[in-house]
């Protein structure tokens, strides 16, 4: 493992993270991603690049803009800082092989994907669809490079039965299940699947338990009711990253207690 490149990618992260903030607020408004540039959205004053360094500025200026005093969410630098704590924790998982580009892309659709389910309980097909082509790319690529055919067809297989048993849970369930939660799961399961079969069911299990014990929570808290519609994605992607980063620990210790060899 090189720190060096654990540095690097959590820096990255930090500077995607920011940029996962834009998309956030925007996509769902139809807004543009790159004009105009950042602004306060309370004296619509456009910010200084000093005031839009990832989390230092929201802390520094104690999360106001500094021209009207407007107060800015702290999911901006939760957002950023969480992005760079995924890149830099991936670096540190996987190292300098050719899938790591492929697992920082999922980092960064999962934290933007999340962000917006929360505020609007959609997952957008303008970041969904496209992520199923770039999967294939980075992953089926990282694949042919390592000349790993296993994990080729295991992508493939993975993303394909992930998807259709979400597609009959929403068969099955109706309005219980999101067609957003359906496509995004074809994109998860490509990613559990490279990493190995047991990997994917691990994967699978563990956002439907997260999911299960988040409904709880906010059921007792207040939050929600036992038949309001709660975000979905956040566990998902939650769940795919408890894989990716145990998941084959979890499989490999399940053999062991077992027998299963």
């Amino acid at each position: 493992m090189s720190w060096s490149l654990v540095l690097f990618c959590a820096v990255l992260g930090l500077l995607v993270g920011s940029f996962l903030n834009v998309v956030a607020y925007r996509l769902p408004r139809g807004e543009s991603l790159v004009r105009p540039r950042s602004h306060c959205p309370g004296c619509g004053t456009q910010l200084a690049w000093y005031d839009n360094v990832p989390v230092v500025s929201w802390l520094v200026l104690r999360g106001r803009c500094r021209t009207c005093g407007t107060p800015s969410s702290a999911r901006y630098p939760v957002v950023e800082l969480l992005t760079g704590l995924l890149f830099g924790a991936l670096a540190w998982h996987f190292g300098a092989v050719w899938e790591l580009p492929a697992y920082l892309y999922l980092a960064a659709i999962g934290v933007v994907l999340s962000a917006i389910d929360i505020d609007t309980q959609r997952l957008p097909d303008r970041i969904v669809l496209p992520s199923y082509p770039v999967a294939a790319v980075l992953l089926l690529g990282a694949a042919a490079l390592e000349q790993d055919w296993s994990a080729l067809w295991r992508t493939l297989g993975g993303g394909l039965v992930l998807w259709a048993f979400y597609r009959l849970l929403k068969l099955v369930y109706g309005r219980g299940m999101g067609w957003g939660d359906v496509k995004l799961s074809g994109v998860l399961g490509m990613y559990l699947g490279f990493l190995g079969w047991g990997v994917l069911v691990f994967g699978g299990f563990a956002g439907f338990l997260l999911g299960g014990i988040g409904g709880i929570v906010l059921i007792l808290a207040g939050a929600a009711r036992l038949r309001s519609k709660i975000p979905y994605g956040p566990y998902m992607v939650a769940g795919t990253f408890v894989a990716v980063f145990w998941g084959q620990s979890f499989v490999d210790w399940y053999r062991g207690v077992f027998n299963l060899g």
